[in-house]
């Protein structure tokens, strides 16, 4: 029997009234997506509590803090043609969002090439021979395209030719994956290089395209919070707490208690004890696998396995604090050559100048894509820092000699892996979870998409809606682009319509499957 002080006039305990009458939203990870769902609602009066297992908020959108010196977790441009996502960027950080001037290049073969490519750089860094033979490739591959992509490889190799793929893309890419490009879903490219061709980079040499014209991966300019992502988000968790709701750091959700149909307890673990809370709608951004282990009663098997073969790339950064006070002009490096492995480098005094304490200083990221589990996530941070150390001479950047210190930061379930089966097995999920009347996932890990902030934050704000009384899908947002004319999809709203349909163009179709490796 429960001994604890009932509720007025109600003759049960205040918990079991909650149980029965729940009214908190509770959301679990407190990245973009989960405070943009918390944001929504918190302001409009409803009760929400966040429960996020890392001790910072921002997921990877975070902003690591050491010494005075801040850095991210894999860099984050703030660029978006949703004015809903802008407007709210705007309106939460004011002055301190700063536009920050892109500036990227490749490294490969103990050269830097400029990136959106330059002719006399490309020319002069490849030679006239392997010029040649790139042009002489693209050619092959206009005259004889591959007829049906359906990998990465394929994406590539028929809009820049063999050659150029083998140069630019293949190493990198598969440096980010750990797998082949020919196994990777052809819609990881059109999502993250859309619209990009070698005669629309030839042309950016040339024309300067902005605004609705211009191609994500060449835009020369973003915007950025003057102390990293995670200032953003900090003050998104600021806000949902000035309103009345809840944001719980160090939490880790370990069960959904359901009635069938309806989530009606989260349970979490928070400073070593086990807390319960009464769930009247839940919003996940947990990583599918997690989530679906964690309902209760489990879901059936078919639908256990497929959440089981969704898979993940983990992530890592070495941030070394070198007293130097300019070590290269690049926001970030992109490293193609498979000489040394670490796949991206980032400057992140050069994203905004208040990230480092001195500028006297620069703080650089050196980031490797791993597996939980391999040889570089299970090495010691002290060999880590040596590789980066020692990987950053061979490179050329740098006076290693300054390097004072170094911090690693391992960041799990980085990004959602586009491999063979993986729709469906998303697509066995959600037909697995669409019982569960007051669930809904958002996010990269929630959705299992690739995509970016913007991407996250709508697909948060559609459900906070949906909460608030709309009926959106979110799955079907930016699926295809018609989706914006169906009547019941959030097209049809005046608000987002517009939202969605500019969406569309920089995020992915539904993947197909990947046949076998060519």
């Amino acid at each position: 029997m429960c001994e604890r002080p009932t509720g007025a006039g109600t003759g049960v305990c205040a918990g079991c009234e909650d149980l029965l009458n729940p009214t908190t939203v509770v959301i679990i990870g407190a990245g973009p997506a989960g405070l943009t769902a918390a944001h929504e609602l918190a302001t409009r009066g409803v009760p929400v509590m966040v429960l996020e297992q890392d001790v910072r908020v921002g997921g990877l959108a975070r902003t690591e803090e050491d010494g005075g010196f801040r850095f991210d977790i894999g860099g984050h441009r703030f660029f978006t043609k949703v004015p809903i996502i802008e407007q709210l960027w705007r309106r939460v950080l004011g002055p301190d969002f700063l536009k920050r001037p892109r500036l990227s290049r490749i490294y490969y073969r103990g050269r830097f090439f400029q990136y959106p490519l330059r002719p006399l750089d490309v020319a002069r860094n490849l030679g006239i021979g392997t010029s040649l033979s790139v042009l002489a490739s693209y050619a092959a591959a206009r005259l004889r395209p591959i007829p049906n992509e359906v990998s990465f490889e394929d994406w590539i190799v028929n809009r820049f030719g063999r050659r150029l793929y083998e140069i630019f893309f293949k190493t990198y890419t598969e440096k980010v994956w750990g797998i082949p490009c020919s196994k990777i879903a052809a819609e990881w490219a059109a999502q993250r290089i859309r619209g990009l061709s070698l005669r629309s980079a030839v042309q950016s040499m040339f024309v300067k395209r902005t605004g609705a014209g211009a191609i994500k991966t060449l835009i020369d300019e973003f915007e950025y919070p003057r102390l990293g992502p995670g200032m953003m988000w900090e003050r998104f968790a600021e806000i949902v707490t000035a309103h009345g709701g809840s944001v719980v750091l160090g939490a880790c959700v370990t069960r959904l208690v359901s009635d069938g149909g309806t989530i009606r307890e989260v349970e979490y673990t928070v400073d070593g004890r086990t807390e319960r809370v009464a769930a009247a709608h839940v919003i996940s951004t947990m990583p599918v696998p997690a989530l679906v282990k964690a309902l209760e009663p489990s879901p059936a098997e078919h639908v256990r396995e497929a959440a089981g073969r969704l898979s993940h790339r983990d992530f890592l950064t070495v941030a070394l604090m070198i007293e130097q006070a300019d070590v290269f002009a690049d926001n970030w490096i992109y490293i193609h050559d498979s000489s040394v492995r670490v796949g991206r480098i980032q400057n992140f005094k050069n994203w905004s100048p208040e990230m480092v304490p001195d500028p006297k200083w620069t703080c650089l990221g050196l980031e490797y894509f791993c597996t939980v589990g391999d040889d570089l996530w299970t090495m010691s941070d002290a060999d880590l820092i040596a590789l980066a150390r020692r990987e950053l001479a061979q490179i050329g950047l740098g006076d290693i000699s300054k390097v004072r210190r170094g911090v690693v930061v391992r960041a799990p379930k980085a990004y959602p892996v586009y491999d063979e089966g993986y729709a469906d097995a998303v697509r066995i999920v959600r037909d697995g979870l669409s019982g569960i009347s007051n669930l809904q996932l958002v996010g990269r890990n929630g959705m299992h998409k690739y995509n970016n902030q913007d991407h996250s934050m709508l697909t948060a704000l559609l459900a906070a809606r949906n909460i608030l009384g709309e009926r959106f899908d979110l799955w079907q947002v930016n699926v295809e682009e018609e989706y914006h004319e169906d009547a019941g999809a959030a097209g049809a709203h005046p608000e987002f319509g517009n939202a969605v349909k500019a969406l569309a163009s920089t995020q992915p179709r539904v993947p197909a499957r990947i046949g076998t490796e060519r």
